[in-house]
């Protein structure tokens, strides 16, 4: 009796976490939880918590910083390690290895993320919060799945392939910004040893080393010497990522290193360290009074226009002018209102925007960035639910 009560409860967990929507229902359960910890007698206690220090090695090997800076620039370098094998990924065996069945939705990345950049830049033009720019360059990819998946046969697969080439390459494009722009004070010495450490990845990837441990153990120096250099550490994530061996042919794929790592590693990503990222910085005070004041602010407006008008404009309106001079062609089954709707689901920022949101303000000002950055991915995922809900079947897709 026990053993099959056992079996039945793993059943539902495992159909939960094969759902593709699961990993953002359980990324917006613990936004939730964080926004009502922030907002109730907890919250003292909830900061204290973030801002404790935590040391790690002994002595003189060893390094300290607070909670939440453990998670932003150490959990989080393991999330952008999973981001760099996708995209490698991608441009190895996946949908970006061809250029004219990519050539869409890289367009239409590149505006949605130019676009939405500019209109910030305008409005906050010779502003102090001018560094905030970055913000509503991202989509989240899990949050926009997880919407499409809702959708069930109005989403046609060249559309999830659309919206996740487009998510990629958002990320991608927020990785560079972050690694140039995002970086304040040099240390050249420490820059050196990055490079040095790089060299070796590359090294051992030319001579096919074939022990994982050889590329995670210098992973873990290059994330330090990243630290100690000015760059942003978890772009040692992305950088460890570009080394990881891949064998190219598609039947033999799935026994490469890359393969294998990132098999292991996106449950952890997106089941651990994205909740526990939404956690630690989702948790903002909302103060009712002041809110729509707080909104009206010129970094909210930028922020918000951004997400929402800006990723139409860059992503529908590329897209549109991409089909329109015949540069490409919509995927099959996919019409310009299933475009539309995923320029709306664009508008998703969360998780990178948060991520860029704490690189360029503090205090109150970061506050009033994360609850724009929530507003306005809320209102972008319900009008794409719609958008896509009110597309109507073809016959033959019932």
């Amino acid at each position: 009796m026990i053993f099959k009560i056992h079996k039945k409860v793993v059943a539902i967990f495992k159909s939960f976490f094969d759902y593709e929507a699961s990993s953002g229902i359980v990324l917006l359960t613990f936004t939730i939880i964080a926004l009502v910890i922030a907002n109730s007698n907890l919250a003292a206690d909830y900061e204290h918590l973030l801002h404790s220090n935590i040391t790690i090695g002994y002595q003189d090997f060893s390094l300290t910083m607070s909670l939440l800076h453990w998670i932003n620039d150490g959990l989080m370098t393991i999330f952008f390690f999973v981001v760099g094998m996708e995209i490698k990924r991608e441009l190895v065996v996946g949908e970006l290895k061809s250029i004219k069945k990519t050539i869409l939705p890289v367009a239409a990345a590149i505006g949605g993320m130019i676009v939405p950049a500019i209109i910030y830049s305008v409005l906050n033009y010779n502003k102090p919060s001018i560094g905030g720019w970055g913000i509503p360059m991202a989509t989240d990819i899990a949050f926009a799945l997880g919407i499409l998946s809702l959708v069930g046969k109005k989403a046609p697969k060249g559309i999830i392939v659309f919206l996740t080439a487009l998510a990629i390459i958002d990320d991608l494009g927020a990785i560079i910004v972050i690694a140039i722009f995002y970086t304040k004070t040099i240390s050249w010495f420490a820059l050196l040893m990055v490079l040095i450490v790089f060299i070796a990845l590359i090294l051992a990837s030319r001579f096919k080393v074939k022990y994982s441990v050889v590329y995670i153990s210098l992973g873990i120096i290059l994330w330090f010497c990243l630290l100690k250099s000015g760059i942003h550490s978890t772009i040692a994530g992305v950088l460890l990522a570009m080394t990881i061996p891949v064998i190219k042919d598609g039947g033999e794929f799935k026994n490469s290193m890359l393969y294998k790592l990132e098999y292991s590693l996106t449950p952890l990503s997106s089941y651990l360290i994205m909740p526990i990222f939404a956690l630690a910085n989702a948790g903002v005070l909302i103060k009712f009074g002041s809110y729509l004041a707080d909104l009206s602010t010129l970094p909210s407006l930028g922020i918000m226009l951004g997400l929402f008008i800006g990723k139409q404009i860059g992503i529908f309106g590329t897209s549109c002018l991409m089909i329109c001079f015949k540069i490409a062609r919509l995927p099959s089954n996919v019409t310009l209102k299933h475009i539309y709707g995923a320029s709306l689901l664009g508008g998703i920022g969360f998780t990178m925007s948060i991520f860029v949101s704490s690189l360029s303000f503090s205090g109150d000002a970061l506050s009033i960035a994360k609850i724009s950055i929530i507003s306005v991915s809320l209102l972008s995922a319900i009008l794409g639910f719609i958008v896509f809900k009110t597309i109507k079947l073809k016959p033959y897709l019932k």
